[in-house]
């Protein structure tokens, strides 16, 4: 029988000083193949609205969404820890509203876990969450529903800032802390001064894990790849030379032959 991945799992990992492996998915059989390939943590982001949706932010992506996704994303898995983004502006309103949108995706996706972005200023929310039993990861750096009132997609270099929202997140009562764009030493100061594990995009490789979007390091993507993105395979090559010879095929009339028809 397989085991689920747990909070305590997370931490016993970063005590024994292994690290913590995080892959996106937002639909069934990519969950489905992560799960079966014994990543820890699958993440359901609201980056889905440029990944799968096509629009340049995140901001757009509702609760609904969320929802529809995580619940596929829950469904097809066994063993990974799954966690579900708190869409803008969730984590921006009243405390209620956040404690009850967090709900709401936990019962109707059957998610382990929530995700949201912010640290000192989402303190209480953090904690309003995690009284209520939902387990919370915080999110930190650079923080992508805030794309606007940051100037842009840039590294997060506030090294002060930085350290405040991670400790405020963990006293808080996150169990994990996710950490975008910043620079490796500034990552591994925070790592080293918190008990519970972070986990590392674009920010070096002193984290207690790594995430990435599974459609960025397969090459099955359509827009920019960031720099700290390693494309392990390049699938959209692969599926267009396969689509071509469907399109060949057909017009030269080789599909579909004897042995492909009823």
């Amino acid at each position: 029988m397989n085991t689920r991945v747990t909070v305590k799992t997370l931490q016993s990992m970063k005590r024994n000083g292994q690290k913590i492996t995080m892959l996106t998915a937002y639909d069934y059989p990519t969950a489905k193949m992560l799960d079966a390939m014994q990543v820890e943590c699958i993440l359901v982001g609201d980056s889905l609205g440029m990944v799968v949706q096509g629009k340049t932010t995140t901001i757009p992506v509702t609760l609904d969404e969320m929802i529809y996704h995580g619940e596929m994303v829950a469904r097809a898995t066994e063993h990974a820890m799954v966690i579900v983004d708190l869409p803008f502006p969730v984590g921006q309103l009243s405390i209620a509203h956040t404690v009850e949108s967090a709900a709401t995706i936990m019962k109707r996706t059957q998610c382990q876990a929530v995700k949201m972005e912010g640290g000192h200023q989402q303190a209480s929310a953090i904690r309003a969450m995690v009284d209520a039993g939902i387990p919370t990861i915080a999110h930190i750096g650079l923080r992508p529903q805030s794309v606007h009132a940051l100037g842009g997609y840039r590294v997060q270099r506030d090294a002060d800032q930085l350290m405040l929202d991670a400790k405020a997140a963990e006293d808080s009562g996150a169990f994990a802390i996710l950490i975008e764009c910043v620079p490796p030493e500034l990552a591994k100061q925070v790592t080293d001064h918190v008990a519970v594990p972070t986990i590392g995009i674009g920010a070096g490789a002193f984290c207690d894990g790594q995430v990435l979007v599974t459609n960025d390091m397969l090459g099955w993507n359509s827009g920019y790849i960031p720099k700290f993105v390693r494309k392990y395979v390049d699938i959209k090559s692969i599926a267009e030379q396969a689509v071509a010879k469907f399109r060949d095929d057909v017009r030269d009339g080789n599909f579909p032959a004897a042995n492909e028809s009823f």
